[in-house]
């Protein structure tokens, strides 16, 4: 799936807060780990650990998602509900979504204007074939 689907990547921002972001980026990862059609994974950051650090290194901690094509709704609807929902437990979660450029803020408590600019965001990125976006695109 990782490499017969759609990619995007996912951050959960943190004010600067690396182990609160790390403990809410594993969260999501689990929550993201039992949806139908969604496999994820960490991010490799490309910056590799120096001797006596643990982690990946300065940066944020992010996570890559694949989705599924072969189900019946589209495979960027079941990955931005899953997000949703997770945003959902805490009004305060954010999820930093990007693919392909285009990018949106998720959060615990959206408005009006924020679903739209979801919906405007899955217009965009929705159709894209299962390899990627390639070309024009409608």
């Amino acid at each position: 799936m990782q490499d017969g689907g759609l990619r995007w990547r996912l951050v959960v921002p943190a004010g600067g807060d690396a182990l609160r972001q790390e403990r809410l980026t594993r969260d999501l990862y689990a929550a993201l780990h039992e949806a139908e059609g969604v496999a994820v994974g960490f991010a490799d950051a490309g910056q590799s650990a120096g001797p006596g650090h643990k982690g990946a290194g300065v940066g944020d901690v992010a996570l890559w998602a694949a989705t599924a094509t072969a189900i019946a709704r589209p495979a960027s609807q079941i990955l931005i509900t899953a997000i949703k929902e997770w945003c959902a437990r805490d009004r305060h979660r954010k999820v930093e979504v990007t693919y392909d450029g285009h990018s949106v803020a998720i959060t615990g408590r959206p408005d009006a204007a924020q679903e739209r600019v979801v919906r405007d965001f899955l217009d965009k990125v929705g159709d894209a074939p299962s390899g990627g976006p390639q070309g024009g695109g409608e």
